[in-house]
Parts: structure tokens; C-alpha cells; sequence
């Protein structure tokens, strides 16, 4: 995988800029207004539910803040295999002379399993992180709702779904937090802190105080399908995807987002994660789509892989065929000849995008969706956008997020950009309403972040 590119001399008085500008985010993002309106709750232990590759990640995150965990699961196959899969991660730092055998042990002996609800009964937190479907949430928010004790911060772990809707599913709608992580989530510093409607100003002020406690970057997220970076995610993925299909290969797109300093593009990411779970996102978009609405514009090649088991990395095959044993793929030409049908289909002439042609539509959709998102309050100022792009999706830290990177650009440069593109596909390039404002007035991104 090629490696970020240098910054040259000419850049560095920018880079520094952005630099700056990215430390005084990180510190805005994690006193957020609404973390100070209460007093955090004590929290001495944590229980977490599902021993998967996520649950397991977070069960590793509070253990190393010297946290207790009860971690629940169906059945005693699965806690055998979630604690396993934390042991796996202590193993690991074992060999590499980062902890002691000793140490370890010390470790796994705060780490209980459990098949049994109840054994949540004492904990002060709880972080549900199961599969992400609406009916598994509610049955096991109900299962907490009538075990964890009065007081107990509930927490889910949802990437994209209503937590609204998830605290219905309780009688204490007040207690309950979106607590995002990143995979794997252990290492990964975001932790997107997603209010919904109901929730006490002191659980607010706990999760923020988690997130420090935890060593986590936190952003404070209102709820939407995906929150902040998710969103932003699914639309300059779409754009991408617009890309490929109208000329450029997945291979050309993945190397265009290196060569613009992210550590990887989105469908080498999309294999790393697992193309499964977009999959399942976007059958359950397809499901609740207003037959009414504008028909958006659909590209059907992700699905193509999906159809056949090629999910990435975990299946030996995915955007890229990976050799036994391997992280790094090598073009497919399968792939590459499944595009290309699916182009004829829907009656394409692929064209040549230069690497500036490529690099504009992927920023000016992600840049377009962030000022949507700030505009509506999922996010409270660019900078959470910023600080979310930066530490959740390997945005360059050098460019200082992505609205920090449109004010250098110029916001009148990027909305002559999306009104250009508009001209071809107004459903999707509907420039923001923010966007247009800032331009309008002469103004940045940067003006409404009062750090």
C-alpha cells in the first residue's frame, strides 16, 4: 500500500495551520456544551453485551482503564469465544514485551462471562454491541431494562440505527446513550457520543467522562442514519461508486484517495470491514425507500460481490483476491469484468477521469454532506465533523479535517464544483443550504466553530 504523500515546503505553513487548527477541534469536541450542563455518574464497572470482534474490542478498551467487565452472551460457546478473542489481544501484547504473563492474568481476572442478564445487575454502565438490527436491539434493551439497576447508564454501540427508537424499548428512555465505537475498538481513538431526544444531562456527562477515562477522542453526534461520520461515509462513498461506474476503476479510485494522504480508499476499507455489513445497510434503506421520492441514482456492483460471497479480506476475496494468510490484495480482474458489465447495463460509455477530476467529486461530496450535517445539528460545528473524519476514517491529519480543508480549497470554489456536477445528477449534488449561505456572505467554516 503506498504511504501518504510528502508535504512539501510550499504546503508546510498550511499543514501547520491545519495542524493547529485539529488540536484546538480535538480539545472543543471533548468540552462540548452539553457535557457540562451535568455531573458525570460514578461508574466502577462496565458490563458489555455480545463477545463479537466489536464487543470484545470495547470489553479490551475498559479493561485497560482498569475497569471491571461483565461481558453477556446467547450461550457458553460464545462467551468461550469472546473471551478468547480478548485473551487473543493480551497474547499479542505478551509477545510483543508490552505486558507481562503476570500482567495478563492480572487482566482476564476482571473479565466475567456470563449467558445470564442478570449478571448485569450491579454495573454502573452497560454498552450493548450486537447485531445491528432494529428487533435485536429491542429485545436486548427490554432484557437490560429489567435487570441493570435504577440508575445504570444504558449504551448502545449502533453504527447507524434510531436510538430513539432504541429507548422505547425501555421504561427509562433517560438513561439511554449511543456509545459508537470504532473497529477495532481497542485502538481506534473516535468514540461518536450520539444524544437522543430524552437523555439526562448526567449521562451525557458520563459518557464524556468515559471517553476521557478511556483514552477516546469524543465527538458529540445527534442521531440520524449513520450520525456524523457514517453519513458523511455512505455519501462520498456513493460518489465514488458514481466514479467507478461511469469510467474509473476501483483500483484507480482506492489509489486517488491514497495519493490524497487517507492510509487507504474506500473499497480497500470496504474489504478490511467487511462488505457484508454495507450489504445489510443498504438492503435495509432499500426496505423503508419512499416508492414516491425521486429515484436516486443506484449502483448495483457492490452487491454483484455481495451476491457472491466475496465479503473481502475474511472471505480470501472481495473489491481484491487475497492470498492465504495476506492483509494485502491484488486486483481483480473478475471484478474488474463485473463493472464492466455492469456499465453496459446500464448503458454507460465509460469516460477518463483525471486523479484532480476524481479527487474534486470525492471531497465535494464529503465537504457538501458535512455542512448538511452541521447545518441540521447532527454535529454542533464543522469542527466535530473535522475531528470525526480525522480519527474515525483516516481523513489526513495534515489537512486538519475535511471542512478545514474546503475553507484552504475555498467554499466558493467547492460549491462551483457541485453546481457543475449538478448539471448531470441534480438528485444527488444538492448543494447545502449552509454551503450556499457561507459563500453568500463571504464567510468560512471556520467562522462558526467559536473555539
Amino acid at each position: 500500500m503506498t504511504q501518504a504523500p510528502e508535504i512539501t515546503q510550499a504546503d508546510s505553513a498550511l499543514a501547520d495551520a491545519a495542524l493547529a487548527h485539529l488540536q484546538r477541534a480535538e480539545q472543543a469536541a471533548a468540552n462540548t456544551p452539553q457535557a457540562r450542563r451535568g455531573r458525570p455518574r460514578p461508574v466502577a464497572s462496565v458490563g458489555v453485551v455480545g463477545g463479537g470482534t466489536m464487543g470484545a474490542g470495547i470489553a479490551v478498551a475498559v479493561l485497560d482503564a482498569g475497569l471491571p467487565v461483565v461481558m453477556v452472551e446467547r450461550d457458553e460457546a460464545a462467551v468461550a469465544l469472546g473471551r478468547s478473542r480478548v485473551e487473543k489481544v493480551h497474547d499479542g501484547r505478551v509477545a510483543k514485551g508490552r505486558l507481562t504473563p503476570e500482567g495478563k492474568a492480572a487482566v482476564m481476572t476482571r473479565l466475567q462471562g456470563s449467558t445470564d442478564y442478570a449478571a448485569l445487575q450491579d454495573v454502573d454502565l452497560v454498552i450493548e454491541a450486537v447485531f445491528e438490527d432494529m428487533a435485536v436491539k429491542h429485545a436486548v434493551f427490554a432484557e437490560l431494562d429489567r435487570h441493570c439497576k435504577p440508575g445504570a447508564v444504558l449504551a448502545t454501540n449502533t453504527s447507524y440505527l434510531d436510538i430513539d427508537a432504541i429507548a422505547q424499548a425501555t421504561s427509562r428512555p433517560q438513561d439511554v446513550i449511543g456509545l459508537h465505537f470504532f473497529s477495532p475498538a481497542h485502538v481506534m481513538k473516535l468514540l461518536e457520543i450520539v444524544v437522543p431526544t430524552q437523555v439526562s444531562a448526567d449521562v451525557v456527562a458520563t459518557a464524556f467522562a468515559l471517553a476521557a477515562r478511556l483514552q477516546k477522542v469524543a465527538v458529540r453526534a445527534g442521531v440520524c442514519d449513520g450520525f456524523i461520520g457514517n453519513r458523511i461515509l455512505a455519501v462520498y462513498r456513493t460518489a465514488a461508486d458514481h466514479l467507478m461506474a461511469d469510467g474509473a476503476s476501483p483500483y484507480e479510485i482506492d489509489a486517488m484517495v491514497r495519493a490524497f494522504g487517507f492510509p487507504m480508499g474506500p473499497y480497500e476499507m470496504s474489504d478490511l470491514a467487511g462488505g457484508d455489513i454495507g450489504w445489510a445497510t443498504r438492503k435495509r434503506r432499500a426496505a423503508t425507500r419512499d416508492p414516491n421520492a425521486p429515484k436516486a441514482r443506484y449502483v448495483h456492483i457492490a452487491d454483484r460481490l455481495c451476491e457472491r460471497g466475496w465479503f473481502g479480506q475474511k472471505t480470501g476475496r472481495g473489491w481484491y483476491v487475497y492470498e492465504a494468510g495476506s492483509r494485502s490484495g491484488k486486483p481483480d480482474p473478475e471484478v474488474e469484468a463485473i463493472v464492466a458489465e455492469e456499465r453496459a447495463k446500464a448503458g454507460i460509455t465509460p469516460r477518463h477521469f483525471t486523479l484532480d477530476e476524481m479527487q474534486r467529486r470525492y471531497l465535494a461530496a464529503m465537504v457538501n454532506e458535512g455542512a448538511k450535517v452541521v447545518d441540521e445539528g447532527i454535529a454542533l460545528r464543522p469542527l466535530d465533523v473535522d475531528v470525526t473524519l480525522v480519527h474515525g476514517y483516516g481523513f489526513p491529519r495534515w489537512r486538519g479535517g475535511p471542512m478545514k480543508h474546503a475553507d484552504t480549497v475555498g467554499l466558493a470554489s467547492i460549491l462551483t464544483d457541485i453546481r457543475t456536477f449538478a448539471q448531470a445528477d441534480p438528485l444527488f449534488w444538492q448543494p447545502s443550504a449552509l454551503l450556499e449561505k457561507l459563500v453568500a456572505e463571504g464567510q468560512t467554516f471556520d467562522s462558526l466553530n467559536n473555539f
